[in-house]
């Protein structure tokens, strides 16, 4: 199973530096972001998906809307590609940033989730697709924090892999069972 997994677009919490873990809260793509969302899809038109996955959040919907145009897909809402659950939505991402900073891994907001368990909820979704399509292509559109869990469960060095960044409508291409391509 080759499962590719892309960040939404920009939006408009991204323009605002503001968390958003709540997906009920709605925030849309810009028309930056739906402009990054049309050029990726552009760049990744010969590649043949078989399922489509996107978290509960509008902007990564909108997103992954954009990359099926014109192809017959159904896109699978899937809580576990959400964003990291920091319960601090609508505050600044200094906030949440100076709060995880001495133990980014571990630190579990009061009412979040740590690093760690982010990692396992992938580590859920990635296992139950690889079983469910075993040869096929699968595109997740998802955040930036999940994408990086992701990558860690395939890096030696997940302390440091955790602080990587990955920008908007940037992709990574994941082989079952454990290797990665980065994409953009």
């Amino acid at each position: 199973m080759k499962i590719i997994l892309i960040r939404h677009g920009e939006s408009e919490g991204n323009v605002r530096h503001e968390i958003n873990d709540d997906p009920g809260r709605i925030v849309n793509l810009t028309a930056r972001g739906r402009l990054q969302a049309e050029a990726a899809k552009e760049r990744l038109r010969d590649m043949s998906f078989t399922h489509a996955y996107a978290s509960q959040f509008p902007r990564a919907q909108q997103t992954a809307a954009i990359l099926l145009q014109q192809r017959n897909i159904e896109i699978c809402i899937d809580a576990r590609l959400n964003e990291r659950l920091s319960g601090m939505d609508g505050r600044h991402v200094d906030d949440f940033n100076d709060l995880v900073r001495a133990d980014y891994l571990r630190t579990k907001p009061p009412q979040g989730e740590s690093f760690l368990e982010q990692m396992e909820r992938l580590r859920g979704f990635l296992d139950e697709i690889a079983a469910r399509h075993p040869d096929g292509v699968v595109m997740a559109v998802s955040h930036e924090n999940p994408i990086v869990a992701a990558l860690c469960l395939t890096s030696a060095y997940p302390a440091q892999t955790a602080l990587r960044s990955v920008t908007n409508c940037e992709w990574i291409e994941l082989v079952r069972p454990v290797t990665c391509t980065p994409g953009a």
